[in-house]
C-alpha cells in the first residue's frame, strides 16, 4: 500500500532525527564525509572581475569649473550665484542695440543740439518709462522720414541731471524742438503720442519756422 508523499517525508525526517539522537557522532562524521566529497569533487570558478570604470569627465566647460560636491546642502539661490561666479567661458558675447535716434549726453548738448544748422527735436527718456518705449518706434520712424529736414536725439533723464533742471523736464516723455540755439516757443510736449499726431505735431511747427 502506497502512502501519500508528504507521509513518507514525514516518516523519513522522524527516522533521521532518531537515529541522529541515538548515534550523533556517527550521523555528524557522515555528514562531513558527504560534505568533504561533495566539495573536493566540485570544480571551483573564478568570475573575473570587470575593472572599475573610470570618472565621467563631462566635456561641458560649466561642469568643469563648478564641483558637483558644491552643489550639495546648500539653498537654489546659492547654487545658481556659486556656479555663475565661478563660470568663466572661453569667449565674450557682445550685444549691440541699434536705433536710428542718436542719445546725447550733456557734454554734447551744446554742439550737437545748440549749434546745429537744422531744427533739432530733443526726447528726453528713461530705462523705466513705460510711455518712453511705447512711442520709440514712432520716434525713430520720424527720423528717418524727416532726415532732410530734421534732426532728432534723446537724452537719458537719469543721466543728465543738469540738462533736466535746466529746461524743468518733469514729465517723461518729454519732446523740445529747438532752433538757432533756443527753444521754439510752444514745442513742449510731454507723454505717450501716437506716430500720426507726431507728425502733425511735427509739421506745425516746422510750418511755424518758414513762416517765420
Amino acid at each position: 500500500m502506497c502512502k501519500p508523499r508528504h507521509l513518507q517525508l514525514e516518516g523519513i525526517l522522524l527516522l533521521s532525527a532518531i537515529t541522529f539522537h541515538q548515534h550523533p557522532p556517527k550521523m555528524m562524521d557522515t555528514l562531513m564525509a558527504s560534505s568533504s566529497s561533495s566539495s573536493s569533487s566540485t570544480t571551483t570558478t573564478t568570475i573575473p572581475r570587470r575593472p572599475p570604470l573610470p570618472p565621467l569627465r563631462p566635456s561641458n566647460p560649466f561642469l568643469h569649473s563648478v564641483p558637483i560636491q558644491s552643489f550639495r546642502k546648500q539653498p537654489l539661490h546659492k547654487k545658481l550665484n556659486h556656479s555663475l561666479h565661478n563660470y568663466s567661458p572661453s569667449f565674450s558675447l557682445k550685444f549691440s542695440i541699434k536705433c536710428g535716434v542718436t542719445e546725447i549726453n550733456e557734454t554734447q548738448f551744446p554742439e550737437t543740439v545748440l549749434k546745429c544748422d537744422r531744427p533739432v527735436l530733443v526726447e528726453f527718456v528713461a530705462a523705466w518709462c513705460g510711455p518712453c518705449r511705447l512711442i520709440a518706434p514712432a520716434i525713430e520712424a520720424i527720423s528717418k522720414e524727416y532726415e532732410d529736414k530734421l534732426l532728432v536725439v534723446k537724452i537719458d533723464h537719469d543721466a543728465n541731471p543738469k540738462l533736466i533742471e535746466e529746461y524743468k523736464v518733469y514729465g517723461l516723455p518729454a519732446l523740445i524742438m529747438f532752433k538757432d540755439g533756443k527753444e521754439i516757443a510752444e514745442s513742449r510736449r510731454e507723454g505717450a503720442i501716437t506716430k500720426a499726431k507726431l507728425k502733425d505735431y511735427i509739421d506745425a511747427l516746422l510750418q511755424s519756422l518758414s513762416v517765420a
